[in-house]
Order: structure tokens, then C-alpha cells, then sequence
């Protein structure tokens, strides 16, 4: 698993009220599927919380008549954040604690990267999360739960299938005489006679078809018969 949930303000506890735990799973899991490795995380990001109908209500409004919307949004639990950087997650808690002063939202989830400096001296992010949400209060006092992705560098998933294609290149096909395959398909042999040996259905068409040679063989003497009087009277 590429994201971990850190709950704070008792917003487990709320979740669970909601009946919602598994479906908060279930959501995160398919944005790690969705978004792991990707460039254009953005229009994914929306596209994904959309089929997972977090996105189909008119409630991701922030504030009446401005164009500030939540990432998503469903039974006053509100989602925003992005993955471009670590330090979003205060804008995003501030655009939740808004819906949630105004009786909009029962608690929020922000989703953001993991991914930090390797210079940094502030610990773990889990570590700097605790003690930002804490230096934060009361500012920000909503329930909460961060969510920390580890969506790999981007370009990373293509960059991993072109390495197996080149490591696990597909067998070459061998090459097929086109004289074989027109038999195999046409049942032609190579003087082009029908095939002799074609199976038939049952014993009626067998007989149907036989008699449809004699046929052929009778007419062929009839004309052969013919010829040497069609040549005198010629």
C-alpha cells in the first residue's frame, strides 16, 4: 500500500458513525491505482473521485459565489488536497475548516504527498503532521483525517514498462507459407480439387454430396462420348 491515514479530532470515530470506513478505503485505494506513477495527476484526481461518485452533488462550493470547490464531496464529508507538494495541507485544512464553521462538513480528509526533501531536518512526515495539526489548533479545529501517498516519481510507471518490454521482449512469430494457410483455410489442395476427405455432418449429407459426384462424372462421359460424332459433323 503507497498512502497511509493518520486521524486526528476523533475522526475515526465519525467515519465509522457514517458507516463510511469502507468506502474511504475503497476510494483511497483506487486513487493509488489510478494516480501511482502518472504525470497529469490533477485531471485523474477528478476524474477518479467522479466514478467513485464523490463528485456528483452540488456541494464541493466553498464559498457562495466564488469558484473555490472541494475535490470532493459526500454525507458532509469533504475532500481536498493536493500531491504537487507537502505544504498544501495547510491550505487545504483551511479551506475545510471554512465548510466546517459554516455547518457545512461534519470533518474533511486531506490528501497530500509524503514525498519531502531528504535534506530535511523535521522528521518523518507522519512525525511533522502530528505536530503541525497540533500547532495549528485552534485555528484549525476541525476532525480530520490526512492522508499521506507515495505516488512514485512521475513517469515512473511508464518508464517501468518500457524496461520489462526490453528485459521480456515478446517471441518473434514464425513465418507461415500462404500456400498452407489458403489449404487450411479453403480446404484446397495444391491442384485446386475440392478435398476428399472433408467430414460431413451425417449420413444424409454424405449422401447428398456423393451422389453430387456422380453426377459430375456421368456428365463428364456424356461429353467425352459426344465429341468424336460432334467432329465428324463438324
Amino acid at each position: 500500500m503507497s498512502y497511509e491515514l493518520l486521524h486526528f479530532r476523533n475522526a475515526n470515530q465519525i467515519i465509522k458513525e457514517k458507516k463510511m470506513t469502507k468506502e474511504v478505503k475503497q476510494v483511497m485505494d483506487y486513487l493509488n491505482d489510478c494516480l501511482y506513477g502518472t504525470q497529469h495527476k490533477s485531471e485523474l484526481l477528478r476524474q477518479a473521485l467522479a466514478e467513485m461518485n464523490w463528485r456528483q452533488n452540488g456541494d464541493l462550493n466553498i464559498l457562495d459565489g466564488r469558484r473555490y470547490y472541494y475535490k470532493g464531496f459526500k454525507n458532509r464529508v469533504a475532500i481536498d488536497g493536493s500531491f504537487s507538494s507537502y505544504e498544501y495541507i495547510q491550505d487545504a485544512l483551511l479551506r475545510l475548516q471554512v465548510g466546517f464553521d459554516k455547518k457545512k462538513l461534519d470533518m474533511g480528509i486531506v490528501m497530500v504527498t509524503a514525498q519531502r526533501s531528504e535534506k530535511s531536518k523535521l522528521g518523518t512526515t507522519k512525525d511533522l503532521v502530528s505536530k503541525e495539526i497540533e500547532m495549528l489548533h485552534p485555528t484549525i479545529s476541525l476532525p480530520v483525517i490526512i492522508v499521506l501517498f507515495d505516488l512514485g516519481r512521475p513517469g515512473e510507471i511508464y518508464q517501468e514498462n518500457e524496461q520489462q518490454k526490453k528485459e521480456n521482449p515478446l517471441p518473434d512469430h514464425p513465418a507461415i507459407d500462404p500456400k498452407l494457410s489458403d489449404k487450411y483455410l479453403h480446404g484446397n489442395t495444391a491442384d485446386e480439387t475440392e478435398n476428399d476427405d472433408k467430414a460431413y455432418s451425417n449420413a444424409e449429407e454424405q449422401a447428398y454430396h456423393d451422389a453430387e459426384k456422380k453426377k459430375k462424372k456421368s456428365r463428364a462421359k456424356v461429353r467425352k462420348a459426344n465429341l468424336p460424332e460432334q467432329q465428324q459433323a463438324a
